[in-house]
């Protein structure tokens, strides 16, 4: 079993910037494939960026390629997204997930546990 706690969500102005945290229960942390998802208010739950357990290797929806950065701390238990030149179709609830196996295609069913997610909001 494994405990997701997503933090620093927030308000911000476009154009700025925010650090979205996650913490991670359990032993085998570096086992799991890690990704961010958000949810903005009537739409589905849309990947934004995933990280492989070693961290070699990233992937981001291309919507976010070129101003989020996802990473990962394996001694800390902890996934990072680092989110720049933020936008207001930006404004979502942000998750973190995690997956036993590798996720080929990331799409939310394929991630065994969740966070609560964390309120991001940007305003114009």
């Amino acid at each position: 079993q494994v405990q997701l706690v997503e933090s620093g969500g927030g308000l911000v102005q476009a154009g700025g910037s925010l650090r979205l945290s996650c913490a991670a229960s359990g032993r085998t942390f570096s086992s799991y494939d890690m990704a961010w998802f958000r949810q903005a208010p009537g739409k589905e739950r849309e990947f934004v960026a995933r990280i492989r357990g070693s961290g070699g290797s990233t992937y981001y929806a291309d919507s976010v390629k070129g101003r989020f950065t996802i990473s990962r701390d394996n001694a800390k238990n902890t996934v990072y997204l680092q989110m720049n030149s933020l936008k207001p179709e930006d404004t979502a609830v942000y998750y973190c997930a995690a997956a036993r196996a590798i996720v080929v295609v990331p799409t939310p069913k394929l991630y065994d546990y969740w966070g609560q997610g964390t309120q991001v909001t940007v305003s114009s």
